[in-house]
């Protein structure tokens, strides 16, 4: 549905997206996921037609829409767009702000559309009601409806909920992810919270100064990262110095690794050729540690953050290097205590130092 091919964009002389490229298929939720300043809205942009692409070519449904001396105008691309700020009319009700877009229905397909979305999002008895009457997750809602009402090819989502509280933030994401599988949409969403791409994208594409980093599904870029920034970037972790015994096994302090090593050691002709002498950072993440009192490893609880049903313990080895660990809250370790722990990776991620 939506796909692009080697975009580039600059202002002036400052490159703000560098070969860009990435595929929707249709009924597919995607994400740009970033830093500020990363380029992922400014590639939302392009895709709306609010902006002039320098390089490479953007194509929906097949269709170029635009590349260097060609931009379908935005009017003409069917592409929904839900905003930060809602951008509701305020003089109109809720079922005026959804009917905006619909003005070439016939009024009872126009009126059927209206309730038919106002449903869809849970607003129907809201209807005659005005933005200001309403709160930030209906509002939210709102846009959302009078995005979809015309039947958008793609619906792009620019930080939509952002401007609302951790808790509600998490459970309208997903609300939201069921109302589009639900009719279906085509969408791509832009945020730089990690928690709301993966509650509501199939495949998310990490961002940083201006390219692509890993175009991956969820579970992929936490268990398999691409390469160092994203390892950083998705969840927590501390990375512990290793070294490479052979393909499938390395080694760190805490003992030795089994799996497949995806260690950028092997652009120099894989990991045998450097066996027992390539030295790598192994990311070890709060789930890769199990409390166990039965274990004669044992680390010394640092610092702690209660979580509600669980405790997030900063650990410190004997060797000084730290750990990050999840430990149900009814296990409060006091700052200084020792405790047992085991290593439970199933995943290794390892770069060369």
């Amino acid at each position: 549905m939506l796909t692009l091919e080697h975009v580039a964009q600059s202002y002036g002389a400052k490159p703000v997206l560098k070969d860009v490229s990435f595929q929707l298929k249709a009924g597919q939720i995607g994400c740009l996921l970033g830093p500020s300043g990363c380029g992922k809205t400014t590639a939302l942009r392009l895709i709306a037609g609010f902006e002039r692409l320098a390089g490479g070519a953007i194509y929906l449904g097949g269709q170029v829409i635009a590349r260097p001396g060609h931009c379908m105008p935005a009017e003409q691309r069917r592409v929904g767009l839900v905003f930060q700020d809602y951008a509701l009319f305020p003089h109109l009700s809720v079922a005026a702000n959804v009917s905006f877009g619909l003005s070439h229905l016939p009024t009872a397909d126009r009126n059927n559309r209206i309730h038919e979305m106002l449903d869809l999002v849970g607003l129907a008895r809201e209807a005659e009601s005005y933005p200001h009457q309403l709160s930030g997750g209906q509002q939210q809602r709102v846009a959302l409806a009078r995005a979809l009402a015309p039947r958008p090819r793609l619906l792009l989502l620019d930080e939509p909920f952002s401007n609302l509280d951790v808790e509600l933030r998490e459970k309208l994401s997903l609300e939201v992810r069921d109302i589009l599988k639900h009719e279906a949409i085509t969408a791509l969403l832009v945020t730089h919270d990690q928690n709301e791409a993966f509650a509501m994208a199939d495949v998310v594409g990490v961002m940083n100064e201006g390219a692509i980093q890993q175009w991956a599904a969820p579970y992929t870029l936490y268990h398999e990262p691409a390469n160092r920034f994203v390892a950083d970037f998705i969840g927590q972790g501390v990375f512990l110095p290793g070294t490479v015994l052979n393909d499938k096994q390395v080694e760190i302090e805490l003992g030795v690794l089994d799996g497949h090593i995806p260690s950028d050691c092997a652009d120099s002709g894989g990991c045998g050729a450097c066996a027992k002498s390539c030295k790598v950072d192994v990311l070890v993440r709060p789930d890769d540690i199990i409390h166990d009192d039965d274990s004669a490893m044992q680390a010394e609880v640092e610092r702690k953050a209660f979580r509600g049903a669980e405790f997030l313990y900063t650990l410190r080895l004997p060797s000084g290097n730290r750990l990050l660990t999840l430990v149900p809250s009814h296990h409060n370790h006091a700052i200084g205590e020792k405790i047992g722990i085991r290593l439970d990776i199933d995943h290794v991620v390892a770069f060369r130092q």
